[in-house]
């Protein structure tokens, strides 16, 4: 950790986790559900920047990723549920529950039309999301579900996780809290082990959003509140991590690491029996394999995201929280990579990030505010006196 580094403002750790996270997201997209042997061949070596759709001009028809376009800079679901979710706090302007999911980004996916960059069109954003993410809609539009108990019966994947590094930065060098609020929030999306990877990885965003942070820091932190298959996958993980310094080396390891918890199975386009269902034994992938790519990078954002697209698997989702995480840490997003996925996803990846900055300060003032309040009473009462 630099100098530089610990002395990162706010407004720049949040710019480097969103913008950190989109890029992570459009890089992976691509190879998404491919090994890395699949992906070192279609690619004649590792992907080292932005590439092309996996079947080329045939994109728009290919199985099994038609109707989208993934690749050539362009984000998938994983950036546009985070966007949704930061113009939720943008509305409330405080912390958010389940309800405020079901007031605020129910209607949001439902009627505001936007650019989706794998159709190429301007549609609502549910004709993009993925099942996982309909369910939202289903479930708390049409069933009418109590807001907090929603996710029950859904899929159990990264579906909530992936865009939880809002809830993180809100939270900012509060772990704690980042992993409470997350949990609430997620409650209305996801169960089980799903549920808690939403919960830990607010809590990861958080602890590498604090000065003087590092990868070790980080993990240390969501081991602290992880609970279940979740904190052994992670601990499991990250202990082989460790002894990595290149991602080509650690490819295999941290796949064998993490397999004894991950529902999937071998073949991630054809899920085992027990795929993706509730457990307290098992996690999703994503997280702890994202966890331990920063350590194998030692933080540095380009290593941790590379590391997570040549992965495979669900890399635009691995590289994301890679991303996100190394971009709180303070560590340099490629600008060239950035931009280039900017202006080809038609997207500003520096005004979500520049909104929440202010929602941020706003919810602190106003936690100051209820904690000083809440002191006060509590000295009424005979408590200590309450802090200048």
């Amino acid at each position: 950790m630099t100098p530089k580094e610990s002395e990162t403002s706010l407004e720049d750790r949040i710019a480097g986790a969103l913008v950190g996270a989109a890029v992570g997201d459009a890089l992976g997209g691509p190879v998404e559900g491919y090994s890395p042997d699949q992906i070192l061949e279609r690619h004649g070596g590792r992907v080292h920047g932005i590439v092309g759709p996996w079947n080329g001009d045939a994109w728009r028809t290919a199985r099994p990723l038609a109707p989208y376009h993934k690749g050539d800079g362009h984000v998938t679901d994983d950036t546009l549920m985070t966007h949704a979710l930061i113009r939720v706090y943008a509305r409330v302007r405080d912390h958010l529950d389940a309800y405020a999911i079901a007031d605020h980004l129910v209607p949001d996916l439902m009627t505001n039309p936007r650019w989706i960059p794998e159709l190429e069109t301007e549609t609502v954003p549910l004709h993009r999301v993925f099942l996982a993410e309909k369910w939202l809609v289903a479930r708390l539009h049409y069933g009418h579900v109590d807001p907090r108990e929603a996710g029950v019966g859904n899929i159990v994947n990264c579906g909530a996780a992936m865009y939880m590094a809002p809830v993180g930065l809100v939270n900012a060098a509060n772990p704690a809290g980042a992993y409470a609020e997350a949990l609430d929030v997620a409650g209305a999306h996801q169960s089980s082990y799903g549920r808690e990877a939403a919960g830990v990885f607010a809590a990861a965003v958080a602890a590498a959003a604090t000065p003087g942070a590092t990868p070790d820091s980080v993990v240390a932190a969501a081991l602290r509140l992880a609970r279940d298959g979740t904190r052994t996958a992670i601990e499991r993980v990250c202990e082989v991590a460790s002894r990595h310094t290149d991602f080509e080396s650690a490819l295999v390891p941290l796949r064998e690491a993490v397999t004894p918890y991950d529902t999937v199975g071998p073949d991630y386009r054809a899920p085992s029996l027990g795929a993706r269902r509730p457990s307290r034994l098992h996690a999703i992938e994503e997280l702890p394999v994202a966890l331990g790519m920063l350590l194998v990078a030692r933080g540095d954002y380009r290593h941790a995201v590379l590391g997570s697209v040549n992965y495979g698997r669900d890399c635009d989702s691995i590289a994301t929280m890679a991303g996100a995480l190394a971009g709180a840490l303070g560590r340099e997003v490629p600008q060239d990579w950035a931009k280039r996925i900017a202006e080809a996803s038609r997207l500003d990846l520096w005004e979500p990030a520049a909104t929440l900055t202010r929602v941020s300060r706003e919810i602190f003032e106003r936690d100051v505010h209820r904690r000083r309040t809440h002191e006060a009473a509590f000295t009424r009462m005979g408590g200590p006196s309450c802090s200048a």
